[in-house]
């Protein structure tokens, strides 16, 4: 499917799930037989998805900089990083970063702390921020979208902790349980708008290629990477219109997954494994990074050689759904075509997923 057939989809759906339209499917009606066949006999390949419960990466993340900050004020910093209720000296109290979404977001897959997306974004939040960044994580592996509702009630529980930034992966399994794209997109839209309106941050890493799943055979291999794709454009597109931004990660699930499927798939051959989690933590830190206003100013502007610029949103989102690491953030009030975006491939940042003190910053830094 081309670009601009994907900005028409995605506008649809996008405006299904503003006014209430709930009909518009990601596949034809007559795939349907195929496709369900296609995916018993996939998933008695694959396997369920799951595996045990993911690690917990909760805590205090960039231990050197808390100590850094306390030995400047006197404070004492206890060996596993805590500061207690009484953490109020004025200066640079630790950020605070949630997680949310499906099992890619809690880590699935993986069997170390340090080895999941929100311990590689936190510790290199860290490092950026050059302060502590305290990690909360409110994932639910198996989740659709409709658990946004109850993660965000969570997470805005107590009006004295509203996070400084939440990242969101959600997506994959609105594609295999058939959730309408009209729904999915409204729960993730208003996911954004209640996170947006109490002062967060929100990034959005969309969802996957689900065509890049090893045993997957055509036909399911093709629909599966439509419906993914024109997911993620609408994600992209509502997300957009409530203040957030958007990471793709398609295709990091597309042709680096392809090509290293034994490196990039966790032993389950569904979930990512701990290089595949670097993977996408790396694309998704810079845009929570730019989020934050900690990236240099030099890397907001548009970048022609690398194709950046302002386009309408629809189309900025069709893009970005075909390459990963494109991220989507709103630039300009509504015009003639509709909102308009800037569409933005930053540079990724690496964090070494064997480094090991799980709460020690990773050696990343802006504009390496």
């Amino acid at each position: 499917m081309s670009s601009m057939s994907r900005a028409r989809v995605a506008r649809r759906i996008a405006a299904g799930a503003a006014y209430g339209g709930g009909g518009i499917g990601l596949v034809g009606a007559a795939a349907v037989g195929v496709l369900l066949a296609e995916v018993r006999m996939a998933r008695r390949v694959v396997g369920n998805g799951h595996s045990p419960h993911p690690p917990s990466a909760e805590g205090l993340y960039g231990h050197a900089y808390g100590s850094r900050y306390a030995s400047r004020h006197g404070r004492t910093y206890d060996s596993y990083g805590s500061y207690g209720s009484s953490y109020d000296t004025p200066g640079d109290p630790p950020l605070r970063l949630v997680m949310l979404g499906d099992s890619t977001a809690a880590g699935q897959g993986v069997h170390r702390a340090r080895q999941t997306p929100g311990a590689l974004i936190a510790s290199g939040l860290a490092a950026v921020a050059e302060r502590p960044v305290r990690l909360r994580n409110v994932a639910l592996p198996g989740a659709q979208s409709d658990d946004l509702d109850r993660q965000v009630a969570l997470v805005l529980e107590d009006p004295a902790q509203v996070p400084d930034v939440c990242v969101i992966m959600i997506g994959a399994n609105d594609v295999t349980h058939r959730m309408p794209p009209t729904r999915s997109v409204r729960h993730l839209s208003a996911a954004v708008r209640r996170l947006r309106t109490a002062g967060a941050e929100v990034v959005v890493g969309t969802c996957p290629d689900l065509g890049t799943i090893e045993p997957v055979q055509q036909p399911l291999r093709w629909l599966a990477r439509r419906a993914s794709r024109q997911l993620a454009a609408a994600q992209t597109i509502g997300t957009v219109e409530q203040g957030g931004r958007t990471v793709s990660l398609g295709d990091l699930l597309g042709p680096e997954f392809e090509q290293n499927p034994r490196e990039l798939f966790g032993p389950d051959n569904y979930h990512p494994s701990a290089e595949g989690y670097a993977t996408a933590a790396m694309a998704v830190l810079p845009t929570v990074c730019a989020a934050l206003g900690l990236w240099p100013a030099e890397e907001e502007r548009p970048d022609v050689s690398r194709r950046e610029g302002f386009l309408p949103v629809a189309r900025a989102a069709a893009e970005a759904a075909s390459e990963a690491g494109t991220e989507v953030t709103a630039a300009m009030p509504t015009g003639p075509r509709g909102p308009w975006a800037l569409l933005k491939r930053r540079r990724r940042r690496r964090v070494p997923v064997s480094d090991p003190t799980p709460a020690a910053a990773a050696e990343a830094q802006p504009g390496a």
